[in-house]
């Protein structure tokens, strides 16, 4: 048989053949050999740094370092978004059930310093007994882990407490709760943020989780790889917290004082107030009611009963916390009413149909069209100048000036003024107000007069706000901000959010006509409600009549600035259906934005009228002021705060 299978393969292989064989199972051999001992040369010479590089791919016998997601501040510094280290406590089962005698006092730690439930351990041991990562508490406070600490370190009344460990983490915490919910927004699965700054600038907030590796190393000794977590860097907003909590205050005052007054319920349906500086678009402050608390954003207890709330669907959950988390400020649209009118006014004077010196009659309705068109006055405002048909409001006058622009110059001014478009604005869910919009080709005559004192179209409140301040800076479109500076975590600026100026919009002489009116809208109109005893107050008013027509529905609202000569601060406060018997009156907002304005300007230090800062300075030098009165000195001479 042997002789049989050798003659096979001598028949098979030539002996050339053989020997090519030989030879490659030769050259094998060789490369193997020389693999082997590169292989080990390696490892003799850079073998730690490539077993880290190993190490580093790995997801196994790690852990990861999280990092801190970054502060978002007020603009002085003061903190309304931050994460605080916890720490989660984690059972590593296969140490603890190494030793017997390691189970009962590892168990009743965990019970006496972290509450756990020991039921859940025993439970753990039969379903994982092997197990090496177990997360049994998130969040445990400083307190806690120095008290573990403690006890680890106890070796004579805890020698027998192993498997347990302490991992880092952090959680998102808000201070102030509610305060600046709108801008600030609340963060998701850790560190996913969800509405306002924290969706806005979610990339820049986040950084990269570090991680710690263990391995043996040739002695089978544990070694330790580190690679550091890197931090979020720090949002420095252009919010006051001052003055933020200032509107929200007054907001709180209004709604509980009209809570219920009609209809069961709040005292609005949202009431909404923004305040900007007209210098360069920095929004300093912006709130709308309802708010929610940012610790608990899903919390519907503060409007609804637990037996309201049970009766609820989810989807029916779910809508009511999108509208709860809805900015109103930013994503909402609506017709704006009269606080329009300037704008259309501006058109006129800037295209030259307007000189200044017209009159009207208003006798309280206009027919256009097909449509009689009433005033807001229907017993009319008589003889009005173009000056008075701002003061008075009147929608006669308006029209008319409307009929005069056309169409075409209408609609080019709306969109130079940023109506229609987006602001730009670095907070998630602005509203498209795109198609709510006429175009001249589908602008009726009825359509061009009710869009001249602001009906018939939408806008929000941003836009406005954001338009209206280039009315009284001289023409110069900002585009409105919430943020103005990026700082890494040591504090360091990395980036300035400068003022972006877009666009002009009118000439300084137009707007100085403007405010010239807007000042008596205050000092003689329909806006003396918003006066502030000391303060040169400009601004207009405004009363729409929401869809469909007739159903008593209204947004009032006041937009106003200050001072009269160079405006510093800009203020508008819009009230979407007022909780009252008579919606339609604009005092609703202008007696709100009066009472903020009165607040808000000595801490903004806005500049006070000629006739008031003269009677200060007197004050001053007489002593007799109220400044005096606080400063002055008791019978020791000792200055009196």
């Amino acid at each position: 048989m042997a002789r049989r299978t050798k003659n096979f393969f001598r028949k098979k292989f030539s002996k050339n053949m053989q020997k090519k064989l030989v030879m490659l199972f030769a050259a094998i051999i060789l490369a193997f050999v020389f693999l082997v001992g590169r292989i080990t040369y390696i490892n003799a010479a850079n073998g730690e740094d490539y077993t880290r590089i190993v190490l580093d791919q790995q997801q196994y016998d790690s852990r990861t370092i999280p990092f801190k997601r970054g502060d978002i501040v007020d603009r002085n510094g003061t903190k309304m978004a931050t994460s605080e280290r916890v720490y989660n406590v984690i059972l590593d089962m296969k140490t603890m059930l190494s030793d017997e005698d390691q189970i009962e006092p590892t168990i009743q730690v965990l019970k006496d310093c972290f509450e756990i439930d020991e039921q859940e351990v025993r439970d753990l041991m039969e379903e994982k007994p092997d197990s090496r990562y177990n997360i049994l508490k998130k969040g445990v406070d400083y307190e806690t882990y120095k008290k573990f600490r403690n006890i680890e370190k106890d070796t004579e009344k805890y020698p027998d407490v192993e498997g347990i460990w302490l991992e880092e983490d952090y959680v998102r915490t808000y201070p102030y709760n509610t305060l600046a919910s709108d801008v600030i927004g609340f963060t998701v699965d850790g560190n996913v943020g969800s509405n306002g700054i924290e969706a806005a600038y979610n990339s820049i907030l986040n950084g990269t989780d570090g991680r710690e590796y263990g391995y043996l190393d040739d002695t089978s000794t544990v070694e330790q790889t580190v690679k550091e977590a890197v931090d979020g860097d720090t949002v420095v907003s252009t919010i006051d917290l001052q003055v933020q909590s200032i509107v929200e205050q007054h907001i709180l005052e209004f709604n509980e004082q009209h809570k219920n007054e009609v209809s069961a319920g709040e005292g609005s349906k949202n009431t909404a107030v923004m305040v900007m500086d007209p210098q360069n678009g920095e929004i300093l402050a912006e709130a709308s009611y309802p708010n929610y608390d940012l610790n608990q954003p899903r919390d519907l207890t503060k409007y609804y009963t637990e037996e309201q709330i049970d009766a609820m669907s989810d989807e029916e959950q779910l809508e009511i916390l999108n509208s709860m988390w809805n900015n109103f400020c930013v994503s909402d649209t609506y017709e704006p009413g009269s606080t329009f009118k300037p704008f259309t006014i501006a058109a006129g004077l800037e295209t030259g149909i307007l000189k200044g010196d017209e009159n009207y009659f208003c006798g309280g309705m206009l027919h256009v069209g097909d449509h009689d068109i009433h005033c807001n006055n229907r017993n009319g405002h008589g003889a009005q100048t173009l000056k008075q048909s701002l003061e008075n409001s009147c929608n006669v006058a308006l029209m008319e000036i409307g009929e005069a622009l056309g169409a075409e110059e209408f609609c080019r001014y709306q969109e130079l003024f940023g109506f229609g478009e987006y602001t730009g604005i670095d907070l998630p869910g602005e509203g498209d107000t795109s198609g709510l919009l006429y175009t001249p080709e589908n602008m009726d005559p009825a359509s061009l007069a009710t869009n001249a004192f602001g009906q018939n179209f939408n806008v929000t409140m941003t836009q406005l706000a954001a338009s209206f301040c280039s009315l009284i800076n001289g023409g110069n479109y900002y585009e409105p901000h919430v943020v103005r500076q990026i700082q890494d975590e040591n504090g360091n600026v990395t980036e300035n959010k400068s003022p972006v100026l877009l666009k002009k919009t009118v000439s300084e002489e137009t707007c100085e006509i403007i405010k010239d009116y807007m000042f008596g809208v205050v000092e003689e109109g329909t806006g003396a409600s918003a006066a502030v005893e000391g303060y040169d107050i400009g601004g207009k008013t405004g009363t729409a009549e929401k869809l469909p027509r007739g159903n008593g529905k209204y947004l009032v609202s006041f937009i106003g600035y200050a001072p009269q000569e160079n405006p510093e601060v800009v203020v508008y406060v819009v009230v979407d259906e007022p909780n009252v018997l008579a919606q339609a009156s604009s005092g609703y907002a202008t007696e709100l934005a009066s009472s903020i304005m009165e607040d808000i300007f000595p801490y903004l230090g806005i500049t006070k009228s000629a006739d008031a800062a003269e009677t200060d300075e007197t004050a001053d030098l007489t002593g007799t002021g109220e400044e005096a009165d606080l400063t002055g000195t008791d019978e020791t001479g000792i200055v009196l705060n």
